[in-house]
């Protein structure tokens, strides 16, 4: 089986996945089928007190006439009947999902099935205290993180866990956890620290040399509107393939974005009335732009190569039609597919690199808000 992407949805009463397969509907009681396709793919969904996860293979792209009713997606079943807030695979057919209340399942057929799991250093009344909110695995080396502040690391496949003390110094809480390499992983707190271990945790570095709040108190003349209510964190923390980060505020009035070698973060105007709700990469890349969604349902586009120095970014808006739902996630399955998620179980797709949407009703049997599209195209 090829893997290439997941979905995160949030629902409202059980716990399932999707997936699409070439034609053919998966004989279970929560099962859906789906339209034709080539190969089989599979999404993850979510409940607001549940979570589901799936792995999925390339789509073949419909005709813009399929694509206006597209149902590309069937649901699939996962153990737990608590929020998941991850998802990561280090192989086509491995991975592991993590959530709230110490849920924690891994799979080896491409996300079709899941299977509990538990920490060994965790006993179970200690681990179902734990959210544990990130995810990251490369060549069976692994890295959790949970709150309250918990950081797991594995380097055999997750059949082993050692605790990562973390110091309660640092500034902010720790946000999100990559693994970039054997025993490297890099870092962030919700106050925009970024941080690198190249032993396995026992020693991190600061890449960013200047608090968010000293930068902001630096250069509170220059007009970045909202600075002046900022909060002390950020939210919407993305990185890109080439270690950039993209933040915003935790208000939604401003964002910022850094880069390795820089000092700082820089932050930006969003050059719009609507607080920001999300932001990301284009194609997963700092130099190909970065995408806003905004309250009401609205969705902007950077251009290529835009230039991220300035305080003000240039946006077109795409041509989608929410109904006012709120878009909470967008992702580059391909150069020109691009998959939209939000409120409502809203799903959306476009052909032409994010101009234009059609709708995807995959999930309109469902109530509750989709929050999170993730592909893995190295496993495609």
């Amino acid at each position: 089986m090829k893997l290439s992407a997941a979905v995160l949805l949030l629902q409202a009463t059980t716990a399932f996945g999707f997936v699409t397969t070439g034609g053919a509907c998966i004989q279970s009681s929560s099962a859906l089928c789906a339209s034709s396709s080539s190969d089989r793919r599979s999404f993850i969904a979510n409940t607001s007190t549940t979570a589901a996860t799936a792995a999925a293979a390339a789509l073949v792209s419909p005709s813009p006439a399929e694509a206006a009713s597209s149902s590309m997606w069937e649901k699939i079943s996962v153990p737990t009947e608590d929020t998941i807030y991850d998802i990561d695979f280090d192989s086509a057919t491995h991975g592991y999902l993590v959530g709230a209340r110490g849920s924690f399942a891994e799979t080896n057929d491409g996300g079709k099935t899941w299977e509990p799991r538990s920490f060994q250093n965790l006993d179970a009344e200690e681990e179902v205290s734990y959210r544990f909110t990130q995810v990251s695995f490369t060549d069976g080396e692994g890295w959790v993180l949970g709150k309250p502040t918990l950081m797991l690391h594995t380097k055999d496949n997750g059949n082993s866990w050692e605790r990562i003390p973390l110091s309660p110094k640092l500034p902010g809480d720790p946000a999100s956890i990559i693994s970039i390499g054997p025993n490297k992983a890099e870092m962030t707190t919700n106050s925009g620290a970024v941080y690198v271990t190249e032993n396995a945790g026992r020693n991190w570095k600061a890449q960013v040399k200047e608090t968010i709040d000293a930068t902001l108190n630096r250069i509170s003349s220059s007009g970045v509107s909202g600075a002046s209510y900022y909060s002390g964190q950020i939210i919407n923390e993305k990185r890109d393939n080439d270690g950039s980060y993209l933040a915003v505020s935790s208000r939604g009035n401003f964002f910022l974005t850094w880069e390795p070698g820089q000092d700082f973060w820089i932050p930006h105007n969003r050059g719009t009335p609507r607080r920001i709700q999300s932001m990301g990469f284009v194609q997963g890349n700092i130099k190909n732009g970065v995408w806003m969604t905004l309250n009401g349902g609205k969705l902007l586009i950077s251009p290529k190569n835009v230039d991220l120095t300035k305080e003000e970014t240039d946006f077109e808006e795409a041509n989608i039609k929410t109904g006012g739902y709120g878009i909470t996630d967008v992702a580059w399955r391909t150069d020109s597919e691009v998959w939209a998620v939000g409120g409502s179980n809203t799903m959306y797709v476009s052909y032409d690199n994010g101009k234009n949407f059609a709708f995807d009703k995959s999930a309109n049997k469902f109530p509750g808000n989709l929050y999170n599209v993730k592909f893995f195209k190295e496993f495609g």
